[in-house]
This record gives structure tokens, C-alpha cells and sequence, in this order.
């Protein structure tokens, strides 16, 4: 069955901690960066399901038990455009068609090392809130990369 992702409820929670990460997650600021983190913790508060397929879904118990698209961006990149199971999914779009709780990733150095979550939309300019650097309603455009992946969910699988 197929449910829609409640975008108010993944923004709602991006915005609340942001600046102030949720205690109840792991903070990788120091280790290579939050940023992935902070989208999965995002993304489920809009979706309230987890993929516990081992080698291939999504899912956070605690900081050692956890898939590697919880926190990586490519593999979450992966998990997230290609998942045909429990969760939620999504697809490419162009900038036009994202929405509030859509996700971004940054290409920078010729990887993409850097997710987003978008939290506000104000006359056609895009604004997100992320973990790394900790940002709450940046605008994307003051932002420097190589390529840009506007990333928009489509529904959740139960």
C-alpha cells in the first residue's frame, strides 16, 4: 500500500533541528559530516516507515546499527531513487517541480557530498535547511557546487 509523505511533518522537523541536533540520533558532524543523517531523520518524520532490508534499505536503530543509505550520501542517493520496497521513494525532477520536504543533493570535487532538505519556497527562490555546516532556511542559490540533484518524493510504502 502506498501512502502519502506528509511533507508539513518533514519540515516541521527540519526546522526544529537544525541549528540544534535531535539527541536522540548521533551527531557525525566530526566524522565526515551530518548532512545525510539529518535528511533520513527528516524524510521519516514525513514518512514514518523504515526499509530494514540489510544490504539494501533504510533504517537507524542507533549509531552502530544502521544502513549505510541512513547516512551516505551516494548510497542514500541510491536507496532513495531505486527503491521499489517499504519506504519512501522518489524520483529526478526538474527545479520547477520540487516542492517543501524535496530533497537536494550537491555535486562538489566530482562526488556528491552534500544532502538537503527543502523548507521554504518564496517567489520561485528555494530555501534549505541542513546539518554539516548547520543551516536553517539558506537559499540554495548561495550555494556553490558542480551539479545539483532536485530529488522529490513521491510516496511511502508500507
Amino acid at each position: 500500500m502506498i501512502k502519502p509523505y506528509n511533507r508539513i511533518s518533514a519540515v516541521d522537523y527540519a526546522l526544529k533541528y537544525a541549528l540544534s541536533p535531535n539527541p536522540e540520533y548521533y551527531f557525525f558532524g566530526g566524522i565526515g559530516g551530518d548532512c545525510t543523517n539529518f535528511t533520513s531523520q527528516c524524510l521519516y518524520a514525513g514518512s514514518k516507515v523504515m526499509n530494514y532490508y540489510k544490504y539494501n534499505g533504510w533504517y537507524y536503530n542507533n549509531v552502530n546499527s544502521r544502513s549505510p543509505s541512513w547516512t551516505s550520501v551516494q548510497f542514500f542517493q541510491n536507496f532513495i531513487l531505486n527503491n521499489n520496497s517499504i519506504g519512501p521513494f522518489a524520483k529526478l525532477v526538474p527545479q520547477n517541480e520540487i516542492e517543501i520536504g524535496d530533497l537536494i543533493q550537491l555535486k562538489q570535487r566530482n562526488i556528491f557530498n552534500h544532502s538537503l532538505i527543502v523548507t521554504k519556497i518564496e517567489n520561485n527562490r528555494i530555501y534549505i535547511s541542513s546539518h554539516s555546516s548547520n543551516e536553517l532556511n539558506r537559499p540554495l542559490d548561495t550555494y556553490f557546487y558542480n551539479e545539483i540533484l532536485f530529488i522529490k518524493i513521491l510516496g511511502v510504502r508500507e
